[in-house]
């Protein structure tokens, strides 16, 4: 299998580093390993770019090839880029390499190959088009800025990996790990298995548990000013009557903007607030859980926890562990 790992200057260090890792494990364990499914397979790593000369986000350079100069692969992988916020991000979007990799890409995937991209690398792969009427996740944090920029792609940021046609996306910083081992799985099950053993990779099939509202990145002055409106009306419980009037906002306009900007309704968006002041609540003190649940406007502590299981899939008391 031809894979070849795509970087942009400016590249994140960690996710580029984590794509080369786990290949590179496979490719020394496959040597040695003989399984069910046969010898394990080697996979023909390369990193290539569309610029003669690429440097990480830390300054390091990166030995690649010019990826014109070379055969269509089976394989492409797109790690984040080093700019991590809206602001940096935005402007990193706009350079001339980024359009000049997307016209690789859309020839590639023209051509047949697989392409996958992980956090930051989700957005690279978003500009081209190609992901439009796919489904994707994307960096949690990030999730409203891609469903702006990119209202053709059916996001789902609670999803660490999301296959979808020809496209294969991976969420935050980590989930690159998550990303490789699903190309080596595409080859050997096994091998994969046990390269996440020699890694100590855990699975992670969600990034739910992350998705705290607070750190969400977007720019909507109506979905600001609810948020600030819910935030200080957790306890009293959620009016969209009185919502609407503190805001300045109709019902529809305001229903609308945040469906567009966060992907949920604005009672469910009131209910992830809830859920995050009660885990802080939870972890930075001893109220008892009847207490913080009417702080964040729940009757008894039997209901918050039901909701803190659903949403987190974990309950109160591995919620408080320290970490």
């Amino acid at each position: 299998m031809r894979i070849y790992i795509l970087a942009l200057d400016g590249v994140f260090d960690i996710g580029l580093s984590s794509l080369i890792d786990v290949i590179s494990t496979a490719n020394e364990l496959g040597s040695q390993f003989e399984s069910s499914e046969g010898a394990g397979p080697q996979l023909d790593m390369r990193l290539v770019s569309v610029r003669k000369k690429v440097c990480t986000s830390q300054g390091l350079t990166v030995p690649s090839v010019l990826a014109t100069d070379l055969p269509t692969p089976d394989v492409v992988l797109i790690p984040a880029l080093g700019a991590k916020m809206p602001v940096s991000l935005a402007a990193a979007l706009e350079a001339k390499e980024v359009k000049d990799a997307g016209i690789v890409l859309k020839k590639w995937a023209a051509a047949g190959a697989m392409i996958g991209a992980a956090c930051t690398g989700t957005f690279v792969l978003a500009e081209t088009g190609l992901l439009d009427g796919q489904q994707a996740t994307t960096s949690w944090w990030l999730s409203a800025l891609f469903r702006q920029r990119y209202p053709a792609v059916e996001l789902d940021e609670s999803r660490m990996l999301v296959n979808s046609s020809c496209f294969t996306t991976a969420g935050a910083a980590l989930a690159h790990l998550d990303l490789a081992l699903g190309v080596v799985r595409s080859t050997s099950p096994s091998l994969a298995a046990l390269c996440a053993r020699y890694l100590l990779i855990e699975p992670r099939s969600s990034q739910a548990v992350f998705v705290i509202p607070d750190h969400v990145a977007h720019n909507d002055a109506v979905v600001e000013r609810f948020e600030r409106w819910a935030r200080g009306h957790l306890a009293e419980g959620f009016s969209m009557t009185d919502a609407t009037k503190a805001i300045g906002a109709s019902e529809r306009t305001l229903g609308r903007r945040i469906q567009a900007v966060l992907g949920k309704s604005a009672l469910e968006y009131f209910q992830d607030l809830r859920v995050e002041r009660a885990v802080h609540l939870l972890q930075t003190s001893t109220e008892s859980v009847d207490q913080i649940a009417a702080l964040v406007g729940y009757s008894d502590g039997t209901t918050l926890r039901s909701l803190l299981r659903r949403k987190l899939g974990k309950g109160v008391r591995e919620l408080r562990e320290k970490p």
